[in-house]
């Protein structure tokens, strides 16, 4: 089941997700598709509970930014930073990430028992406490605030390091996949204890 959605897209806010793509409405259509394509990819890739949702969630997030007056002067990179947002909240709530988080590999018993929303969050905390400080303050932050100026935040992020903006995308991918491959790993063993001190 699909979370709630308090906003719609509406026709208006659509047209003009289309016209920050391409003044030329062709062109528009062809990147827009081209862009939700490469999120159903990119979702069905990594897992997570109903692509299709996701994708069209992550570009109706795209789309009421820029209805709102959001300066976005990249919408394939912005949607896609979204995208990884979406995600990273999915596997932090814990909702419905079943097939992500449980090893494709091993047989399956007769009704196996999937990990509840507490044994999730509880290996993600247990994961993200188990980082190295620094690598635990830059993937909290490069996730933030994908609903506000996350453009701002990840170039004043890249700034402060003393890193190009590439470099810092490259860094928060491997720390994320490394917590998912954490997270897989403390289902399947079972150890989703609080962590010590948390």
């Amino acid at each position: 089941m699909a979370r709630p959605q308090p906003w719609q897209l509406t026709r208006d806010a659509f047209s003009r997700l289309l016209a920050a793509l391409s003044p030329d409405a062709e062109v528009a259509g062809g990147r827009y598709e081209e862009l939700r394509r490469a999120l159903l990819r990119f979702f069905e890739w990594r897992g997570a509970w109903d692509p299709e949702a996701r994708t069209d969630e992550t570009l109706d997030r795209v789309a009421r930014k820029i209805e709102q007056g959001e300066t976005v002067l990249d919408p394939v990179a912005y949607a896609r930073a979204v995208g990884r947002r979406v995600l990273l909240e999915d596997a932090k709530r814990s909702r419905r990430r079943t097939v992500e988080l449980m090893d494709h590999h091993a047989p399956r018993a007769v009704d196996p028992p999937s990990p509840d929303a507490d044994a999730c969050s509880a290996c993600l905390d247990r994961c993200l406490a188990g980082l190295p400080a620094s690598s635990r303050e830059l993937i909290v932050r490069y996730y933030d605030n994908a609903e506000g100026r996350t453009i701002d935040i990840r170039s004043r992020l890249a700034s402060e390091m003393g890193i190009p903006q590439g470099a810092l995308r490259n860094r928060a991918q491997r720390i994320r996949d490394r917590l998912e491959e954490c997270v897989r790993a403390c289902l399947r063993a079972g150890k989703h204890e609080p962590h010590p001190g948390r």
